[in-house]
């Protein structure tokens, strides 16, 4: 157990209490909320840095990174969906993205080759970090949020196609096993 995948594991863990503060009734819940989510987005950083910094990457660490985030983001989207405050079209896309990304990286892992996280994906998500904690702390329906929502969903389509277009050699050239 790596400091970094111990990291990332402490991300997972706080999941669920962000999703309860998303979805609890109490004063500024929405800001627990948002502070809960910005430190947890925030180890994912941290646990990088510290994983290239130190040489402590991992097989584990590898896999279990991205599970991490994508836990994170999408039990966070999905509680706003019950909230209100973002539509379940959006969601969907995003949670399609996703998986079709991680179907690509499963693929190329069949073929012993690692798609790391491209400079787009991680752009995508840090917008998509920077949507939910605007969509905890902005009042119901203000107007710029559609905006931000607007710029993660166009990152997050964007990085799918440049995934996709990287990857595609995978498909065309990958003979189907009986």
């Amino acid at each position: 157990m790596t400091p970094p995948n111990a990291i990332t594991l402490a991300r997972m863990l706080v999941v669920p209490v962000v999703v309860w503060l998303i979805l609890a009734d109490f004063a500024n819940h929405e800001r627990w909320a948002a502070l809960a989510y910005a430190i947890a987005a925030a180890t994912d950083s941290l646990d990088g840095y510290l994983a290239r910094r130190r040489g402590w990457t991992s097989i584990g660490g590898v896999f279990l990174d991205p599970l991490a985030d994508k836990l994170l983001v999408m039990g966070a989207l999905i509680a706003l969906v019950e909230q209100g405050r973002v539509s379940a079209w959006v969601v969907l896309v995003i949670v399609a993205r996703e998986f079709a990304v991680t179907g690509l990286r499963l693929v190329a892992a069949g073929d012993s080759r690692i798609i790391g996280a491209s400079r787009l994906g991680k752009l995508k998500a840090f917008s998509q970090n920077v949507m939910v904690v605007c969509l905890l702390l902005a009042p119901r329906h203000a107007r710029w949020t559609d905006v931000v929502v607007a710029v993660a969903l166009a990152l997050t389509i964007w990085s799918f196609a440049d995934y996709f277009w990287n990857a595609r050699h995978h498909f065309l050239t990958r003979e189907a096993q009986p």
